[in-house]
């Protein structure tokens, strides 16, 4: 199976989760490409990746789980999703460094008012118009330990489909073995 692995602020494609996603998974074909920071850009690069490769499943988390559910069509695992990013982005002003190394070399990134105003725009097209296939498109984990986001409630608004996993807002390899797995083997079934 094709899957897009979709990563969260302050990280790149070569996150510890795809990593992971990577060994536990060894027979699927996993792509982690590093967002811009620019959303619409992001956005774009994923519509295109989703197309060119025939992306199957996606897992977004966090940041990635807004972006994840913003693409219609495809079966989707959003983990922790973070709907309104540009909040937490107006905490953390300034130069940031990112999680880890990135493709293009690039260390950090500056999160500006005007960045924030852009993804704050993205995020009020959320959730428009959904069809109940879509919605039945995806499904989601909380860890009930997350601390960091909570989306749950607004989820719960316009989806039907989720879990809880005693956990907090980053996967471990217990959590994605236990959890994940699980959950993206239902939708190997549906997919085929």
């Amino acid at each position: 199976m094709k899957i897009l692995y979709i990563h969260g602020l302050s990280s790149s494609g070569n996150s510890g989760t795809a990593e992971r996603l990577r060994r536990l998974l060894p027979d699927d074909i996993i792509f982690s490409p590093d967002l811009p920071v620019e959303p619409l850009e992001a956005l774009e690069m994923l519509k295109q990746l989703v197309t060119e490769e025939g992306i199957e499943l996606m897992i977004g988390t966090s940041m990635g789980g807004m972006f994840a559910q913003k693409l219609r069509g495809i079966r989707k695992i959003l983990v922790n999703p973070s709907f309104h990013v540009s909040q937490s982005m107006r905490r953390k002003l300034g130069v940031n460094k990112f999680f880890s190394e990135r493709q293009d070399g690039i260390s950090e990134y500056e999160i500006t008012p005007e960045l924030c105003d852009r993804y704050e725009r993205l995020e009020k097209t959320q959730c428009l118009s959904y069809s109940d296939e879509e919605r039945d498109n995806a499904t989601a984990l909380f860890g009930t330990e997350d601390d960091t986001v909570n989306c749950r409630e607004e989820y719960c608004e316009h989806y039907t489909m989720y879990a809880l996993f005693p956990g907090g807002h980053r996967l471990t390899e217990d959590m994605i073995r236990d959890y994940a797995i699980p959950i993206i083997e239902k939708q190997r079934i549906i997919i085929k």
